[in-house]
């Protein structure tokens, strides 16, 4: 409601209220758009800006009061902070986040290695971001995969390609690839393929 300014009964033809990832930034959400489309919904905490200034303000205080130590010096405390706050804040901004995310789908369309889920712009701003549902395993939850006939060798292999291509091909790559961010889609149409989430933490050559 406090995203769009109005009730999200008005906004979604059905919003889950219980999320289905939560995290300290964010927290996603599954919901029916007005055309029956079932998307993901990543809404940032209430607050949570505040919250992060005000912690990246004793972070810097921390790191001037330590970075006067002789043996600390050299590490450069404040400019480790620095790129900190850098990157917190491209995450605190979810327009960026479906940017990267539509790039990145723009850079693997086929699909033949890996699904990025498409961006819903429309129900998208600062607070916000919508996109297609997809459904999928951890990519560590080995067991389930072989439970489910996916080829263990050709995911590692397709793994390592995929890196490659994002960095050496496109010189844009995903800087956060936990297990928590990548699956693999087990539905017949992507069944064995990575699928990637999060996009607020990108690398770029």
């Amino acid at each position: 409601d406090r995203a769009y300014g109005r009730p999200h009964s008005e906004v979604f033809a059905s919003f889950d209220r219980i999320p289905v990832a939560s995290a300290s930034v964010a927290q996603v959400h599954f919901a029916t758009l007005p055309d029956g489309r079932e998307v993901a919904v990543k809404i940032l905490r209430p607050g949570i800006r505040g919250v992060i200034a005000n912690d990246v303000s004793l972070l810097y205080a921390l790191a001037r009061l330590v970075g006067r130590l002789p043996d600390v010096r050299r590490l450069r405390p404040v400019e480790v902070v620095a790129e900190f706050e850098h990157t917190i804040g491209d995450e605190l901004d979810l327009m960026r986040e479906a940017a990267n995310a539509s790039q990145l789908r723009r850079n693997f369309l086929d699909a033949r290695l890996l699904i990025v889920p498409e961006v819903y712009w429309d129900w998208c701003n600062r607070d916000v971001m919508v996109m297609r549902r997809v459904d999928g395993i951890p990519v560590n939850a080995v067991e389930r995969l072989r439970e489910e006939k996916i080829d263990i060798k050709r995911l590692a292999r397709d793994g390592v390609e995929i890196f490659f291509t994002q960095v050496f091909r496109d010189g844009f790559f995903h800087a956060d690839m936990h297990p928590g961010n990548i699956f693999v889609g087990v539905d017949p149409v992507n069944h064995g393929k990575y699928i990637a989430l999060d996009f607020g933490i990108m690398g770029t050559l």
